[in-house]
C-alpha cells in the first residue's frame, strides 16, 4: 500500500470512530470490512460487519458522544503486504492530557478489504 492510500485509509478508518450519524457509520464500517471480519480485543471478540456496527456504535456512543473523547493516529502507522500497523490515541475534544493509547493491527484481503481486526491497548506513561 503506498503512503497516500495508506493515509487515506487511515483517515476512513478513524473517521468511522468519530461518525455520528449512524447510517454513514454502517456505510463506512461496510466499505472498510470483509462481511466475516473479525475484530478481537482482550475483552471482547465479535465477527460480521453487522456486530462490528454495533461495537463501533457502543464506543461511539461511550467515548465521543457522552464523554466528548475523540481518537487521532499517534504515528509510527506502515503498511506492507496484507498487513496495516495503526497507533492511536484517546483525548478529550477540547483539549487535555492522553487518556489512552493503543495499537490496531489490521489484517486486508486481497481487495483491500479488513479481514481481521487486533487491538491492543497500550500503557500510557
Amino acid at each position: 500500500m503506498e503512503q497516500q492510500q495508506l493515509h487515506a485509509f487511515i483517515n476512513q478508518y478513524v473517521s468511522m470512530w468519530h461518525e455520528a450519524d449512524s447510517a454513514r457509520r454502517s456505510q463506512i464500517v461496510r466499505a472498510l470490512f470483509a462481511e466475516d471480519a473479525e475484530d478481537y480485543t482482550h475483552k471482547l471478540a465479535v465477527r460480521g460487519t453487522d456486530e462490528i456496527i454495533a461495537r463501533v456504535s457502543r464506543a461511539y456512543e461511550e467515548w465521543v458522544a457522552s464523554r466528548g473523547f475523540m481518537f487521532r493516529p499517534a504515528g509510527n502507522t506502515d503498511a506492507h503486504h496484507h498487513l496495516v500497523k495503526f497507533r492511536w490515541e484517546m483525548l478529550p475534544k477540547a483539549g487535555g492530557p492522553i487518556e489512552a493509547r493503543g495499537l490496531d493491527i489490521l489484517v486486508l484481503r486481497e481487495d483491500g478489504r479488513i479481514r481481521a481486526l487486533y487491538q491492543f491497548s497500550e500503557p500510557l506513561a
